[in-house]
């Protein structure tokens, strides 16, 4: 059974998100910063990545509010004035998933990529398939449909693909970057769709039910979850629905 890289279980105290008001951090000196927002489900992505690998003390969280962002950020840091941004070695790189391949490669700490080559293929597949993933699960929230074969023929995919390989719970069996990618998406899914579409995405698929109790048990991740009344709320706004 996977488990979290030792230092993942250290408790960490989180900065304050920056505001428009918020002066920068020293940008260049040296100092490796992950900028992202606590919400955010692709910033999310990194951050278990980083704390997977046990990076707290490597690589600073930088909080951005982005309702309030900085102008300095767009400016100074990251043209795309998005998140998650690393900023290492005097460069700044966004996208989530170059991102959680980036600190994988360039930090110490446990693979989040299996040497198996069999492996490394499913997970590039799983990682060009999660948009498409996200897309329609969050269309279909949108739409306010019926629940249909159709709508949730997404789910079922994930379904499947947890059961491809058997030594673990986790999509590569062993908990991997291709997990980072999924599991802030699927938390949301799991509390949005009881509420929106009084759906349980669990039901008759074990492998994501095992998947779920699984990841719950991962420092790394627990670490960076929210309150799921505030998650609920907070997607539900911005939705529109």
């Amino acid at each position: 059974m996977a488990s979290a890289a030792p230092a993942s279980s250290v408790e960490e105290v989180l900065p304050s998100p920056l505001t428009s008001a918020s002066e920068p951090p020293p940008i260049f000196d040296g100092t490796t910063r992950l900028y992202i927002e606590y919400n955010c489900p692709f910033a999310q992505r990194t951050w278990i990545a980083r704390n997977y690998k046990g990076l707290q003390d490597k690589i600073k969280i930088v909080a951005i509010n982005l309702t309030d962002r900085p102008a300095w950020y767009k400016e100074k840091v990251y043209p795309g004035n998005k998140v998650p941004s690393l900023e290492h070695n005097n460069q700044v790189k966004g996208e989530s998933l170059d991102l959680v391949k980036y600190i994988d490669s360039n930090f110490e700490g446990p693979s989040l990529l299996p040497e198996d080559p069999a492996k490394q293929q499913f997970a590039e597949e799983l990682l060009a398939y999660s948009d498409a993933f996200n897309k329609a699960l969050f269309s279909f929230i949108v739409s306010k449909e019926d629940v249909s074969e159709e709508a949730v023929a997404p789910l079922d995919k994930i379904e499947d693909a947890l059961g491809k390989f058997k030594d673990g719970p986790f999509f590569l069996g062993q908990f991997s970057l291709v997990d980072t990618a999924y599991v802030p998406f699927i938390e949301r899914f799991q509390i949005l769709f009881p509420n929106t579409n009084n759906y349980d995405i669990t039901k008759g698929r074990p492998n994501l039910q095992k998947f779920i109790e699984e990841v719950n048990k991962i420092d790394a991740y627990t670490q960076t979850k929210q309150d799921a009344q505030f998650i609920l709320e907070l997607t539900k706004k911005q939705l529109g629905v």
